[in-house]
């Protein structure tokens, strides 16, 4: 969750939803396809801040009434109240959560009884789906045998670990608190406990040679997650690498580094049983049957509802994009008066949902239908034309062009970005 805001209209602080978002929900439902509802919690807490860390997260426990670490979780159930009241006073039918993700910051370094409290809130105000999806990120340092047994036994499901690496310069370089040997622990623990395993990988940090990223996905392997995700490290604006790349005291990235570390992961995930799903994920799934994905992912690329809790926390609901304050202390505090904690709002136009509808459905391997294209300005002529071209140039499947979707190849996952301007007409 990026910290800064972007612009939109003012939120109205009785948090309620223009008539016709209802009427959009009632009619998916009506027509056999109705949108999906999840809950994304946000914690803002962290030990230290990594140097690339660009989320909207804070090292300090007090952050003023309401927004301490002692008292965070009374606020967010506040919230999860509130979201309930203003759904229902909107018209907006009731939806059971299919899935609940709390991230971060460093979700765990609240007790588990705190975060076990505002699941059970969760569930008593919107209700929680026959085998709903309960997620958490945890450092592998932030927890223990006893924490994970107490999330498990309180609703949790799955548990993803920032592992990040297998290489002790590397961590270091990333800034990370744990040690290698803590992941292989805090994993058997989560095991013991009964919970889905994701572990989280960064490759391309500034140092890390291939040999150094093969030791990290090697050790993943070993642990046998249910689900990996791996990302390519991103230099953002107003970070502490942001200022070490500019004065020179980091390299910056390399793409091409990048590109070889991305196909090396690709291939020994597969040869694991591992299937990509996502650009960045994949799912130890050798039937293909999706049992291990992300749920709570699927849902944002996928463009379904869901409600983000905390400061500076993004939600959706059936077109309305809507965003809370920033700042712990300044979300508290609206809570507290009895307005909604969002700030801003905006329904973004049919150009914008059409360049993100083909954003975000060219990264997942079921890809994104070619009808959907026809939303372009000139009908998805272009569009067409380009699927064709792409195809010949290796960089789109020409069999699923045939059954009527866009997917990217392993070649196309490299070149996502440019796949998405030639679809969209940029």
């Amino acid at each position: 969750m990026p910290s800064i805001l972007p612009l939109g209209d003012p939120a109205p602080d009785d948090g309620r939803f223009p008539a016709e978002v209802g009427h959009r929900i009632h009619s998916a439902a009506a027509g056999g396809t109705p949108r999906t509802f999840s809950l994304y919690v946000h914690v803002p807490f962290c030990t230290v801040r990594c140097g690339y860390c660009d989320f909207n997260t804070y090292t300090a426990e007090d952050l003023g009434p309401g927004a301490s670490r002692s008292s965070y979780a009374d606020t967010v159930r506040g919230e999860l109240d509130f979201a309930a009241e203003a759904l229902r006073a909107s018209g907006i039918p009731d939806r059971a959560l299919e899935t609940v993700f709390f991230g971060g910051g460093t979700p765990t370094l609240l007790p588990a009884s705190d975060l076990v409290g505002i699941l059970g809130r969760a569930r008593d105000v919107f209700g929680l789906a026959a085998g709903a999806e309960v997620s958490t990120e945890a450092n592998p340092d932030s927890v223990t045998a006893a924490s994970l047994q107490e999330l498990a036994a309180g609703g949790f499901t799955r548990v993803s670990f920032g592992m990040q690496s297998a290489v002790p310069h590397v961590l270091a370089t990333l800034e990370r608190t744990h040690r290698p040997e803590n992941v292989p622990a805090a994993v058997a623990w989560a095991r013991e406990a009964g919970l889905e395993v994701s572990l989280d990988l960064i490759y391309g940090t500034p140092g890390e040679s291939l040999d150094d990223w093969r030791t990290t996905v090697q050790a993943a392997l070993a642990l046998r997650p249910d689900h990996l995700s791996a990302y390519s490290l991103i230099v953002e604006e107003g970070t502490k690498f942001g200022a070490q790349v500019k004065r020179g005291v980091v390299e910056d990235v390399d793409p091409d580094d990048q590109a070889d570390k991305y196909l090396l992961a690709e291939r020994l995930f597969a040869e694991a049983g591992y299937r990509w799903y996502e650009i960045s994920n994949w799912a130890l799934d050798p039937e293909d049957e999706g049992i291990h994905r992300a749920r709570h992912n699927m849902a944002y690329w996928r463009d379904q509802d869901w409600w983000g809790a905390g400061p500076g926390a993004h939600s959706h609901v059936a077109g309305v994009r809507f965003w809370n304050a920033k700042h712990p202390a300044a979300y508290a505090q609206r809570l507290a008066t009895g307005i909604s904690p969002s700030v801003g709002r905006e329904e973004p136009d049919a150009e914008a949902r059409f360049l993100e509808r083909v954003m975000l459905g060219v990264r997942l391997s079921e890809g994104l239908p070619v009808t959907e294209l026809e939303a372009a300005p000139d009908g998805g002529v272009q569009a067409r034309q380009e699927i064709a071209a792409m195809i010949g140039e290796g960089l789109l499947d020409g069999r699923a062009a045939l059954a009527g979707r866009v997917v990217p190849t392993l070649q196309g996952r490299l070149l996502d970005d440019a796949i998405v301007r030639r679809l969209a007409g940029f």
